[in-house]
């Protein structure tokens, strides 16, 4: 397989899942594991089943404070810099099961500072994506009792004290060999990871002792909590836990990541349903055959057929799926079948969520934690 590169900022080639917990030095997300946080949840979520989420850091230290009885928190979050897209909900998800099934408060991070420090992006631009962000993520259901959403631009009263204790941990050798920064960077790139640590802190800031918290992201963000995990101890917080998931790919191909910024990788929680059609039919990668009569007898891929595995990430139902994946195997199903299966499930699913998302724009004040 080809060479790739994953950072929190850019995600390239094809990505080799088993060489990244080497690369990454983060575990694989075992039966036994499982096990025992689904004996507290009373199920496993299929995004576990199926191993989307796939790999964790210090999760069983999380299930024995559950099992303890004793208080935890989730925290996950959500940079700015366009529309949100269906690969940015996969951790939310998972998110929002965890929180009903523990009862857990949940801490919402919008760095409306980081794609001004990395992209090219105004402050006055991510402020504006922020405010749009927050309708998308209140209108998937959180309970507005246990979360919180915060802004670091805005919060940062309550967090530059802990972040720059954080700081002072964490050394220039450090950030240049975790992150890949050198000369060029700028010193905003240096801070903006100390103030991504102190959401991991918080929990036990406000319960005024030690309590663990849980954050679920994709793979690439685990590299800021590496070294969260390393400073956590000397400042008496415990080290975070994160359940990692796979990157939801793009409509052109498995493997990557999908992008924002490009409208003809992603589908955007507030397209209508002739945008989502239009996409999935013209963009879509297809593992069917070239002719209808080569596909009958040959069958079709769903390994690598789009439309099929983000299906994997929308179809709650195993058998549902598994006969998906059968009759397209068989060439029962064709291709064309297979996205229209897809088109009517996300719009469905987007009919929704955007109905929701209209009266999010009332609750907005609820949910938010501001200095």
């Amino acid at each position: 397989m080809a060479e790739f590169k994953v950072t929190p900022w850019d995600v390239e080639g094809t990505v080799d899942y088993d060489k990244l917990i080497a690369q990454f030095g983060i575990k694989r997300l075992d039966d036994s594991l499982i096990g025992k946080l689904g004996k507290h949840t009373k199920d496993v979520h299929y995004l576990i089943r199926r191993r989307a989420f796939y790999a964790h850091m210090y999760l069983e230290n999380v299930l024995a404070d559950v099992d303890r009885g004793k208080k935890i928190y989730l925290y996950t979050g959500r940079a700015p810099s366009g529309p949100v897209h269906l690969g940015h909900i996969i951790p939310w998800m998972l998110t929002k099961w965890l929180q009903e099934r523990l009862g857990a408060p949940l801490l919402f991070q919008i760095p409306d500072e980081e794609k001004f420090l990395f992209k090219d992006i105004t402050m006055e631009e991510t402020g504006k994506w922020a405010k749009d962000n927050i309708l998308d993520i209140i209108a998937l259901g959180f309970d507005e009792k246990k979360t919180k959403i915060f802004l670091d631009t805005e919060y940062a009263g309550h967090m530059y004290k802990h972040a720059c204790m954080a700081a002072k941990r964490i050394t220039l050798s450090t950030a240049k060999s975790v992150f890949g920064f050198d000369n060029s960077s700028n010193v905003g790139q240096l801070f903006y990871t100390c103030m991504q640590s102190v959401p991991a802190f918080l929990p036990s800031i406000i319960e005024g002792e030690p309590t663990q918290c849980l954050i679920p992201c994709a793979v690439d963000q685990d590299v800021h909590f590496r070294v969260t995990r390393d400073i956590a101890p000397h400042l008496g917080y415990p080290k975070p836990s994160t359940l990692l998931c796979k990157f939801f790919p793009p409509l052109q191909g498995i493997g990557g990541k999908m992008s924002a910024s490009r409208e003809d990788t992603a589908v955007y929680l507030t397209d209508t349903q002739k945008d989502v059609e239009k996409k999935i039919r013209k963009y879509a990668f297809s593992g069917g055959k070239d002719s209808v009569e080569e596909h009958r007898r040959l069958g079709g891929n769903p390994d690598i057929d789009v439309s099929f595995v983000w299906l994997t990430f929308f179809e709650e139902d195993d058998k549902k799926l598994e006969k998906i994946r059968d009759e397209y195997k068989s060439g029962k199903m064709l291709s064309g079948e297979l996205k229209q299966i897809l088109i009517d499930k996300l719009n469905v699913f987007l009919a929704d969520h955007q109905k929701k998302r209209e009266k999010a724009k009332d609750r907005v004040e609820k949910f938010m934690m501001r200095d």
